[in-house]
């Protein structure tokens, strides 16, 4: 079994291709897999880590601004588009998969495309509820496009074959106790635990939010204790608005890091999410089934975060605040209310349960042994 895997950009992307690699390597323990990523990224600093080997490309999406920054941009990566079969051959060519999974990002478009015209096996996964353009046109011609929310299936091609499977969840996330966890970080049974965060980078207007939530909860609600990862960007900007509003930061009530590293021990002691509405955040709280105040990117492609936190919105498991209506105020009444009615933080948190699909790995598996075999 030979299975080539490509995506990238985003850990969204990255880590479900991981989880495949690994679930394949269970199956099959002499499987050769190898992937397909962007050079001096975030997939290659990752799949590095994990042991597998990566062919490179150079693929980056196009702007949409006639600024000369932006043209000079699309020019370059017009001239990278064009020569990406070249490459794709020649990667195909030496690797000789049985099968090509794309897992989404720029990098996936061009090696499906030209496995598909090879004639190989070709899969795709699809982890958010309003589909890319790319996989749209491609899963026409794939054996089976994989989904994570039943909501993008209506959005795929009519012709194409489409099967939900969820979205592969970190063993150490569906590993943890509650009990455990928040034994773990010293959280009180009375108190309800907010777990925040923007993303790697940092999210300016969450962050500053952010800080208005903290001091209200200082004032008025001394039984909510707070996890909030401030990302790369926006630390120290935090830490000084922080420090000018005389919140006593620190692992007692106000635990606030640039970045979260144990995320699985947080989700499962926390009480309520507030965060981004990324395809793989969305998964890992339905896993743990937890309420959530989700404030989608507005700047990602075509807004897909607004559809992925829409699903649990509508599910009774989250609200959604889009970032334009993000007020301090705004979100200061919805998690004051939150905060006094544990029950329904339970009721939304065995929503959120309810969507979950913790097999994803093993479905996905089980498809590609269909197809190969």
């Amino acid at each position: 079994m030979r299975v080539l895997l490509a995506g990238g950009g985003t850990a969204g992307h990255i880590n479900p291709a991981l989880a495949i690699a690994e679930g394949v390597k269970k199956k099959w323990p002499t499987a050769e897999i190898a992937f397909v990523g962007n050079e001096n990224s975030m997939e290659q600093r990752l799949v590095g880590a994990a042991g597998y080997p990566m062919y490179t490309m150079q693929i980056k999406g196009f702007r949409r601004s006639f600024s000369p920054s932006a043209i000079s941009h699309n020019v370059g990566a017009f001239y990278r588009l064009a020569t990406a079969p070249g490459r794709c051959k020649q990667i195909l060519a030496d690797f000789k998969p049985d099968v090509v999974i794309g897992t989404g990002g720029y990098v996936s478009g061009p090696i499906l495309q030209q496995a598909q015209k090879q004639g190989l096996h070709t899969l795709i996964h699809e982890s958010n509820a309003l589909p890319g353009v790319t996989n749209r046109i491609l899963s026409r011609r794939a054996d089976c496009t994989m989904v994570n929310f039943e909501e993008a299936i209506q959005r795929m091609d009519p012709a194409a074959n489409c099967v939900q499977v969820g979205n592969p969840i970190r063993r150490a996330v569906l590993a943890q106790s509650r009990e455990n966890a928040r034994k773990q970080l010293g959280i009180g049974p009375e108190e309800v635990l907010v777990l925040s965060f923007g993303g790697s980078l940092g999210a300016l207007r969450v962050n500053q939010a952010m800080v208005s939530l903290m001091e209200y909860s200082k004032r008025k609600m001394p039984w909510v204790r707070h996890i909030h990862g401030t990302g790369s960007r926006d630390y120290q900007m935090m830490q000084q608005l922080l420090k000018e509003k005389d919140i006593p930061v620190g692992k007692d009530r106000f635990d606030v890091r640039e970045y979260i590293n144990d995320m699985d021990v947080c989700l499962a002691a926390c009480d309520l999410v507030i965060s981004r509405a990324g395809a793989l955040t969305i998964s890992e709280i339905e896993a743990v089934g937890r309420a959530s105040i989700l404030i989608p990117y507005p700047y990602a492609a075509e807004n897909h975060q607004y559809f992925n936190a829409c699903v649990l919105e509508r599910a009774g498991a989250a609200r959604v605040i889009e970032e334009a209506a993000l007020t301090d105020e705004a979100l200061i009444e919805v998690v004051a209310k939150l905060a006094e009615e544990p029950g329904t933080l339970r009721c939304w948190g065995d929503a959120a349960r309810r969507l979950a699909i913790l097999d994803a790995t093993d479905r996905i598996v089980a498809i590609i042994d269909k197809i190969c075999n």
